[in-house]
């Protein structure tokens, strides 16, 4: 025990401060009511409640339906050039600003998109503004799971046992009977996980709807919040929609909980499935392959197009833009740091409490390890709009500065967002370091410090640098609490893009895309790469 009581105190500190902040935020929604309003629901929340729960479920099927037709074509066409680059594609939406998303989404499907002008050329008709309501909602949330679905799919159909598909050829089986008996028992405990995550993500997703929408009918709890606070200035309604949103989301983190989550899904490879389709079957596959690849490329070709007839000189020189560039820079790079730190402590501490050569004899330690996971994962049960109001009545309670309070309100929300993914990579690495050299560590004596700088450090080398590009990428496009906290003197690139946007100057809002989306393709591509280890 004496041997681990550092690290225990250091992540179990952590994660006591987290479950306190998020009690803080309760506490303070709650007791900022004038009057109980908590319990009444009338017919206007539901239909909110009802909306946001009818959307999500909608979106999460089609996103998972999408994800496993991909997932399945793409599994059983492994030799072709550039597999490797599309998957690297499709998993750099998870990282895409959703603002990007819908500006790119917008581009093609909008009332001035590439497909009502090709319509008016050819057939002198337009489609309207079909895309603002439900449809565009579901397109977009489409886009942007889909793609989180295809991941954790795909390794689960490349680790089913080449054996079992030659089982299954032996006994002459046909592409159904092989999914149904062979595929799908691999993948349902995938399914469960991803679906609830996508749910999850869905229920509480506010840029989409708040872009996409289009009229009040379309509206989530998380965009009724953002409207009560920001224009009708209805601090009441926005509380007492706030505190069901924070219950609701609660109760579904708890429910999902049980789901296991696959966290060995970052990589994929070209792994060979010995079953050879009927030409027909190929085919579809291919068909598939090809239908979603221009589904998902074609909004970032838009992007492009559209960003390269900006005026840079005129951004470029732009104060506003100048002072929201580096403000997001440094937003970003401070929160990727604390968010890799908090990682490492929750981390290490989950793998004392989960270790037979270390403190898992301990008869708390199972239920210490759920509240350590629980604590990394409060940002699924605090959405991002009621994360921001504790912080908006906070800032109204307490003294200090309106960017000092807008700073910190963003970093938190940076950081907690980011975590559940950085927790995702960096415990499973720990927690193999451990198993392979925690004999050989303890034998040598090594210190804290050695045992860090000789044996963690060059495996988690890579890991750490992955997570830091995925926690920048996040904070770089985030546009959360920035809605609530957005002013003329604490702005950042999203906030810039979406008042561009609104105030209809597509030209810049353009060019301001094409830079976010460079700048952040560019941190996804890149500082893996630099960092990566040959250990990894």
């Amino acid at each position: 025990m004496k041997r681990f009581k550092g690290s225990t105190l250091l992540g179990g500190a952590l994660s006591f401060a987290l479950l306190s902040f998020s009690f803080l935020i309760f506490y303070t929604l709650y007791t900022a009511q004038e009057t109980n309003l908590f319990t009444q629901v009338d017919s206007k929340i539901y239909g909110l409640l009802k909306f946001t729960i009818f959307q999500a479920f909608l979106s999460t099927v089609l996103s998972v339906f999408v994800g496993l037709l991909l997932a399945w074509a793409l599994s059983h066409q492994t030799n072709f050039k550039g597999r490797s680059t599309l998957i690297a594609l499709f998993s750099s939406s998870l990282v895409l600003p959703t603002l990007i998303v819908v500006f790119g989404i917008i581009g093609i499907f909008g009332r001035q998109g590439y497909i009502n002008q090709i319509s008016l050329y050819f057939f002198d008709t337009s489609f309207g503004t079909y895309l603002y309501g439900l449809g565009g909602i579901l397109l977009a949330h489409v886009y942007l799971n889909a793609s989180f679905a295809l991941r954790s799919l795909l390794h689960s159909f490349e680790a089913i046992p080449k054996e079992k598909y030659k089982l299954a050829k032996s006994l002459n089986f046909s592409v159904l009977k092989c999914f149904y008996y062979v595929e799908y028992p691999a993948l349902k405990s995938s399914l469960l996980s991803i679906s609830s995550t996508i749910f999850l993500l869905c229920f509480t997703s506010f840029a989409v709807v708040l872009l996409l929408g289009g009229n009040p009918s379309y509206n989530t709890l998380e965009v009724a919040i953002y409207e009560a606070v920001k224009l009708d200035f209805d601090i009441e309604t926005a509380l007492k929609l706030a505190l069901i949103q924070l219950s609701i989301s609660v109760v579904l983190v708890v429910l999902s909980s049980s789901f296991k989550i696959s966290t060995s899904n970052i990589k994929t490879s070209n792994t060979f499935i010995v079953w050879k389709n009927s030409k027909k079957i190929q085919t579809l596959q291919w068909f598939i392959i090809f239908v979603f690849t221009i589904f998902f490329i074609s909004p970032l070709i838009v992007i492009f197009l559209d960003g390269l007839s900006a005026n840079f000189t005129k951004i470029l020189s732009d104060k506003i833009f100048i002072q929201s560039f580096f403000t997001s820079i440094t937003l970003a790079t401070v929160s990727s740091i604390i968010t890799v730190i908090a990682a490492i402590l929750l981390s290490n501490t989950r793998r004392n409490f989960s270790l037979d050569t270390r403190l898992a004899s301990n008869p708390f330690s199972k239920i210490l390890n759920l509240f350590i996971a629980f604590s990394g994962n409060i940002y699924l049960a605090i959405p991002s709009l009621v994360l921001g109001l504790g912080f908006f009545m906070m800032y109204q309670k307490y003294d200090g500065s309106f960017v000092l309070w807008s700073t910190f309100a963003l970093i938190t929300a940076n950081v907690l967002m980011s975590l559940p993914f950085a927790l995702a990579v960096i415990a499973p690495a720990m927690q193999k370091i451990a198993k392979r050299y925690d004999k050989l560590s303890f034998s040598l004596g090594l210190s804290t410090f050695q045992r860090y700088k000789e044996v963690e450090l060059p495996y988690l080398k890579s890991s750490i640098a992955y997570v830091f590009t995925l926690s920048f990428c996040f904070s770089l496009g985030d546009l959360g609490i920035i809605a609530l906290f957005g002013s003329d003197e604490f702005i950042t690139l999203p906030w810039y893009l979406y008042q561009l946007m609104g105030s209809y100057n597509t030209n810049d809002a353009a060019g301001v895309a094409l830079i976010l989306l460079i700048l952040v393709l560019a941190v996804f591509i890149l500082i893996p790469r630099i960092f990566r280890s040959k250990n990894a």
